[in-house]
């Protein structure tokens, strides 16, 4: 199957990702993880939850900490626990809780989207955690397995070693970590589609496309304006009109039964249409620490939760 596992049906990640992961400004709000993160440092996708997937944990400290929040405390035990598990395999496994232990479960559900987020925490971690030698051979490490998933022909970059097709979302984010003219140019060039005006979400030609659907299909046409990718057609302000034009009814609409899809009210709340925050809102927080509602929801609300502008309405929330 296309984009069956937990990663892709959560999807979207972190923002602004050249930004530093360092001391956090004076004044700026404490990330709190309470429920998210347990005794042992590990951080999981839901509340209370019993699977770790540290593309997710790796996705939330660094969207909280781009956007101001101290991260110093759960990133020095999230990093206490990934390093370690790394080490011993040189993959990112999925982690699953038994009997209080937690146990590889399953494979990444993209290498190369999680590694360029894991080197991406090391190149930038918080300042005081952890050796500086031992971070400095797991950088290399991670430099090098994530290399090892380049395409030479192509410049892309695969899902993993076992999956020789590229993804548009994983991609972006592997050139917002390593950001060079080269994948630049091989992404616009495999992805966007001048024809249909689109970006294909895959290299897979058996990939249906367009289809009528919130995910995959819709939530990749926004990734370029997340990932502040150059290529934008029409410019940044049109592009994000025309996606709330075309799926804001769908998104809202969806939560119940899909996610909360934070990231989509952060880049509104980054354009500054707080009327669509203001209804994401609305929508979403009933839905808080359930089953809908992730770890980046969770780092999101915690981000936009300031107060918005008096003479925001949400009379239209449809």
């Amino acid at each position: 199957m296309i984009f069956c596992s937990l990663r892709y049906k959560l999807f979207l990640q972190v923002l602004a990702f050249g930004l530093a992961c360092c001391s956090p400004a004076l004044g700026s709000k404490t990330l709190d993880l309470t429920g998210y993160i347990d005794e042992t440092g590990a951080i999981t996708v839901q509340r209370n939850g019993d699977t770790v997937d540290p593309y997710f944990s790796l996705q939330a400290l660094r969207l909280a900490n781009a956007h101001g929040l101290d991260t110093s405390a759960p990133a020095s035990g999230w990093l206490n626990w990934l390093a370690p598990r790394y080490e011993a395999s040189s993959r990112l496994d999925r982690y699953c809780k038994r009997q209080s232990q937690w146990w590889s479960c399953k494979s990444a559900d993209a290498d190369d989207a999680s590694l360029a987020l894991w080197l991406a925490f090391l190149q930038a971690r918080p300042s005081g955690t952890g050796n500086t030698v031992r971070i400095s051979a797991l950088k290399q490490q991670a430099r090098q397995d994530l290399q090892a998933l380049q395409d030479r022909r192509t410049g892309l970059y695969r899902v993993s070693k076992k999956i020789p097709h590229n993804l548009f979302m994983d991609n972006l984010e592997v050139w917002s970590v390593q950001p060079s003219k080269r994948l630049e140019r091989a992404i616009q060039r495999a992805f966007w589609d001048g024809h249909l005006q689109i970006f294909r979400v895959s290299t897979q030609p058996d990939h249906p496309y367009p289809m009528a659907v919130f995910y995959p299909d819709a939530t990749a046409q926004l990734y370029p304006l997340l990932m502040k990718f150059p290529h934008i057609p029409g410019g940044k302000p049109a592009f994000y009109k025309q996606w709330m034009a075309k799926y804001r009814q769908l998104w809202l609409g969806q939560m119940p039964t899909d996610f909360a899809w934070g990231l989509m009210a952060l880049a509104a709340w980054e354009q500054g249409d707080f009327e669509t925050v203001l209804c994401w809102q609305a929508r979403a927080l009933p839905l808080r620490h359930g089953l809908h509602w992730t770890v980046t929801d969770e780092v999101v609300f915690q981000i936009i939760s300031s107060p918005l502008p008096s003479s925001t309405s949400t009379e239209d929330c449809t």
